[in-house]
């Protein structure tokens, strides 16, 4: 039996493990996934968000099924994606613990419905185009209706369950990861 077929069969805890481990090795931005319904704001920490389409500008983004913010992003029919810069650790670990009021003390812009973080290096509001069941996830294709970025920042980096950043290959003689735990 080749490997491929080994893996596909049911899923098992050395499976899940030696999964986990092997896509660990895959680095990865990090980004605040965010949206507002009648109920208030909703967000929550992700790293599984891609480009999809330049035509219509299209991005996609990975949210565990059972969360709250795929909930909410399910009423609301908008979100945003929050890129994180190298130096928002701290903004990553709050958006990934369960608490009551997770945007208490964090700065948004004003000038959007959906919640964009005001230290984001870069940001995308979509507009719900598609929801796709993606095993336990669900798979958010969102319609671009706006985005803007900071020049000159750097993004927050995972690799390997930490977190870390690129530097500059002009200062550092080539690009490599620095870890930040």
């Amino acid at each position: 039996m080749d490997s491929a077929k080994q893996l596909a069969g049911p899923v098992t805890d050395d499976g899940v493990f030696r999964f986990r481990q092997a896509i660990s090795r895959f680095s990865t931005g990090v980004a605040v996934i965010t949206t507002r319904t009648a109920d208030g704001p909703a967000g929550m920490t992700a790293s599984a968000v891609a480009s999809l389409s330049m035509d219509p500008l299209q991005l996609l983004v990975c949210i565990g099924s059972n969360l709250p913010t795929c909930q909410a992003i399910r009423r609301s029919g908008h979100f945003a994606v929050n890129v994180l810069g190298e130096d928002h650790e701290h903004l990553a670990k709050h958006f990934a613990t369960r608490r009551k009021d997770k945007f208490a003390g964090v700065e948004l812009r004003p000038d959007s419905d959906v919640p964009v973080l005001a230290d984001a290096i870069a940001h995308f509001v979509c507009a719900v185009a598609d929801t796709l069941p993606g095993g336990d996830h669900t798979i958010v294709v969102g319609d671009v209706l706006r985005c803007d970025h900071v020049p000159g920042t750097t993004p927050l980096v995972y690799f390997a369950s930490a977190f870390g950043a690129l530097h500059d290959p002009a200062a550092a003689g080539g690009w490599h990861f620095a870890s930040a735990m």
